[in-house]
C-alpha cells in the first residue's frame, strides 16, 4: 500500500472544516424554508446528491442514484477479486432537524476518501448516503438500507399520508422502480462503517471525543390502551370511580420503576392521551405509548412480559380492561468483535478512549449489520442534543474522526493485503 503523501502531512484542520462546511451546504437542501426537513425522495434531496457529487467527482469517484433514492459513490481498487467495505449513513431528517444527524457519517466517508486520495487499498469503497432511515414520510424506517440488503420490495406499497405508494414516490422523484433489484449490492462485502454523532450526553459526560459502539439496542413500541368509565367528576365517589387514568399513571410508574432496577434497561412512555379530556370528567379511557430498549434481546423481552402482565394486573384490580399493540420491534445489533476491535486499536494509536458504548438510537448499521459485519464510531454530541435545530457538532471531534476512520482503513488494508 502506497500513498504520494504521508497521512501525517494532511491538513486535518482543513479537512475537519470542509466536511462542516459540506454539511452546512446539505443543510440548505430543504423542504421547509428556515429550518431543516428532508424526508424519502423529497425534491432537495436531488440538490444534497448534487453537493456530494461535486466533491466525490473531485476524488474520480462514480456516483449515481439507485432507484431507492441512495446517493452512492464507489472506489474501485486495482486488486483482482477485491472485496467491499461499505461506509454510510442517512441524509433524510427530522422535522426541524439539526445539520448533522445522519448527514455527518455521509460526509465524513467522503473526506476519508478525500484523505487517502491516492493511497492504494485492497478493498473497493461503496459510499452509501441512504435515503431513508427516520420513517417519518411512511411511518416505516431504514427503506434505504432494506433496498442495499434486498429486501425493500414488501414495502412498495406502504403509503404516506397523502395515500400515496412507495412505489409511486419512486416514479415521481424520477427513478424506475423496476430497477430496485438493482439497488441491492450483490458485491464480496467485507464490513460497513457508520460514523454517527452520539444524540446523547455519555460521551460528553465522561469528556471523550469519540465512542466506540459495541451494540445496538434492539427495540419495542407500542400502543396501550386503559379503558375504565368516563362519569362526573363532582358526583362519583372515589371508591365507585373506575379512572382509566389513574391506572395508566400506576402503569407509567411501574415502567420507570423497572427500567431502574434492570441495569442497561430503558423504557418510555413518551405519549398518554386521557379521554374525553375534560377537567371535570373521570377519564373513562387513556390511550398510551411504550418505547422499550436494550442492548440484549432476551432482557428487552422479558421486561416487556413483566410489563405487560403488570398492566393486566393493573387492570383487574381497579375495575378496568387493557389492550395492547406492537407496532414495531427491531431486535438488538452486536456489532462484528473483528471490525469493532479494529476500530477500537484505530481509536487507541490515535490517543482515544477506546471503551465500548450502547447505542440506544437506532441506525442503518441495524439493518445492514444483520448482514453484513458492521462497525460504528459515535462523535460527541453538544448538551446531547439531537433531533433539534441547535443540534451540533464540535471541529476536534470532527478532526479526530478522521484521523480515527482514516488510520481504521489503513489497518484494515494490511489485514486484506495478508489474506
Amino acid at each position: 500500500m502506497t500513498t504520494s503523501q504521508p497521512l501525517n502531512e494532511l491538513d486535518w484542520t482543513d479537512l475537519a472544516g470542509r466536511t462542516l462546511a459540506c454539511c452546512a451546504d446539505i443543510a440548505a437542501c430543504t423542504e421547509e424554508p428556515g429550518q431543516i426537513t428532508r424526508t424519502f425522495l423529497c425534491a432537495p434531496m436531488h440538490d444534497a446528491h448534487a453537493r456530494l457529487d461535486r466533491w466525490a467527482a473531485s476524488l474520480g469517484l462514480q456516483t449515481h442514484e439507485d432507484a431507492a433514492g441512495n446517493w452512492r459513490a464507489t472506489r474501485r481498487s486495482d486488486r483482482p477479486n477485491a472485496r467491499t467495505l461499505v461506509i454510510g449513513s442517512h441524509l433524510d431528517s427530522v422535522p426541524n432537524a439539526g445539520a448533522y444527524d445522519g448527514v455527518l457519517g455521509v460526509v465524513l466517508g467522503v473526506a476519508l476518501l478525500d484523505a487517502l486520495k491516492d493511497t492504494r487499498l485492497p478493498y473497493h469503497v461503496e459510499l452509501v448516503g441512504f435515503s431513508e432511515e427516520e420513517g417519518v414520510r411512511f411511518s416505516v424506517p431504514f427503506i434505504g438500507s432494506r433496498a442495499l440488503i434486498g429486501n425493500a420490495g414488501e414495502l412498495m406499497t406502504v403509503t404516506d399520508a397523502q395515500g400515496k405508494s412507495v412505489a409511486q414516490a419512486i416514479t415521481e422523484y424520477g427513478l424506475d422502480v423496476a430497477q430496485l433489484a438493482d439497488a441491492q449490492l450483490k458485491a464480496d462485502v467485507l464490513g460497513y462503517l457508520e460514523m454517527h454523532i452520539e444524540q446523547g450526553p455519555v460521551l460528553e459526560a465522561e469528556d471523550r471525543s469519540l465512542g466506540l459502539v459495541n451494540a445496538i439496542a434492539g427495540q419495542s413500541r407500542l400502543n396501550l390502551t386503559f379503558t375504565g368509565k368516563a362519569n362526573h367528576a363532582g358526583t362519583t365517589p372515589m371508591y365507585l370511580r373506575r379512572d382509566a387514568l389513574t391506572g395508566a399513571s400506576a402503569f407509567v410508574l411501574a415502567v420507570e420503576n423497572l427500567a431502574k432496577s434492570t441495569p442497561g434497561l430503558v423504557a418510555t412512555v413518551g405519549s398518554l392521551k386521557p379521554l374525553p379530556g375534560a377537567g371535570n370528567v373521570i377519564p373513562g379511557e387513556v390511550q398510551l405509548t411504550l418505547d422499550i430498549r436494550h442492548a440484549r434481546d432476551e432482557v428487552r423481552l422479558g421486561a416487556l412480559d413483566q410489563l405487560l402482565t403488570i398492566a393486566g394486573q393493573i387492570a383487574e384490580e381497579r375495575g378496568l380492561t387493557f389492550a395492547h399493540e406492537l407496532r414495531m420491534e427491531e431486535h438488538a445489533t452486536p456489532m462484528d468483535p473483528a471490525l469493532t476491535a479494529l476500530l477500537g486499536e484505530a481509536l487507541a494509536a490515535e490517543g482515544q478512549v477506546a471503551t465500548p458504548m450502547v447505542s440506544g438510537a437506532g441506525h442503518d448499521a441495524m439493518l445492514v449489520g444483520q448482514v453484513w459485519p458492521a462497525t460504528m464510531l459515535f462523535l460527541r454530541s453538544p448538551g446531547g442534543l439531537s433531533h433539534h435545530p441547535d443540534e451540533a457538532v464540535r471541529e476536534e471531534d470532527v478532526e479526530a474522526a478522521l484521523r480515527v476512520g482514516t488510520r481504521f482503513l489503513k489497518l484494515l488494508a494490511a489485514q486484506e493485503e495478508a489474506r
